[in-house]
């Protein structure tokens, strides 16, 4: 627990009035729209995500990545744009994460980009499979700034973690946050704030006391259970785990499944974060994964053309409509009130 506070402060550290105040703003304008159903928007976001590349080494059953099944193409995000839009955003950003798909360490620069923006304080997360934190990046890691590491570790033994991280090696990853660990020590230094993310599927669910033994061994900060998103859930799935609470679908009377969530016509992301696909453009959140709803092209415009621009608002528009309608919004978890 001593340890999640750490990370809280460390968070806080990097606010500022500018920043704390577009916050204020963009959390009023988004209660002002669920209230009123006008999609108006004060304020820039308080966090992005960026994808630095759609590449990944494994072949996961539930990743667009792993099943190599985008229509989008695959490619790394340059430094320049990233620069660029970070210059645009550091003065009311608060939070940036590096990931959407694929592995960010593929990414040859990808630590030089925790650094730049490191440098102008903020606070920047990513996820990873962890099968590149050899020594030397473990090293590099800690030193570029990087504020939280989350491991992807959904087994604690080979065979049941190779059954969703297809193609993995478990000893690689709990090397890798060893190194990690081990480096933070010697350079004595409070950062990354390392998680296990362990992704609860049937395969896993009864070693869910163990993640947490393994961690404590290890000496990972936090450990963190994530539910499952499964595509064709209605009909079930050998991933949909038995324990209900670990799990995103209900089952129904009639064998069938459905999703946790009532779908209220509002969405908080919407208002408060994006996601930069590698090659430029923003789309409305993690769920659109092949990049279907374009909203702009950081390429062509500036961030706050798109996020103002009438394209970001129609999208708002709908949701506040009706979200039911919204394809990549039938299997989201966002606003469900059941453990997720």
């Amino acid at each position: 627990m001593m340890r999640v506070w750490r990370d809280q402060l460390n968070f806080a550290s990097g606010l500022t009035v500018k920043r704390a105040w577009n916050a204020a703003q963009i959390v009023t304008s988004y209660h002002r729209a669920r209230f009123t159903g006008v999609p108006v928007i004060q304020g820039l976001p308080i966090s992005i995500s960026f994808e630095p590349t759609t590449s990944c080494n494994l072949r996961c059953p539930e990743c667009p990545s792993g099943l190599r099944s985008f229509t989008r193409a695959t490619g790394m995000l340059g430094q320049p744009l990233f620069q660029n839009v970070i210059d645009q955003l550091a003065p009311t950003l608060s939070y940036l994460t590096f990931y959407f798909q694929g592995e960010p360490y593929l990414h040859p620069q990808f630590l030089d980009m925790v650094q730049y923006a490191a440098s102008r304080n903020i606070y920047t997360a990513t996820s990873t499979n962890a099968h590149y934190l050899k020594d030397e990046n473990a090293r590099l890691t800690v030193e570029s700034g990087l504020d939280r590491l989350i491991i992807s570790i959904d087994g604690t033994t080979q065979d049941t973690y190779q059954s969703y991280r297809v193609g993995g090696s478990l000893e690689k990853v709990i090397e890798g946050a060893r190194n990690i660990i081990a480096w933070k020590k010697k350079l004595k230094s409070i950062t990354p704030h390392v998680m296990f993310q362990f992704l609860v599927v049937k395969p896993n669910e009864h070693q869910i006391p163990e993640v947490y033994t393994l961690a404590k061994q290890i000496g990972v900060d936090q450990v963190v259970l994530k539910t499952a998103q499964i595509y064709d859930y209605a009909n079930g799935s050998d991933l949909i785990p038995e324990q209900d609470q670990y799990s995103r679908y209900r089952k129904m009377n009639d064998g069938s499944y459905t999703i946790k969530n009532s779908l209220d016509n509002h969405c908080w992301k919407m208002w408060h974060s994006c996601v930069i696909t590698w090659d430029g453009k923003i789309v409305p959140c993690c769920f659109d994964k092949d990049a279907h709803h374009v909203l702009g092209d950081l390429t062509e415009n500036s961030f706050e053309e798109v996020w103002n621009g009438e394209a970001y608002n129609t999208f708002r528009a709908s949701l506040l409509r009706s979200r039911s309608e919204i394809e990549i919004c039938k299997n989201c978890t966002e606003g469900t009130k059941v453990w997720a």
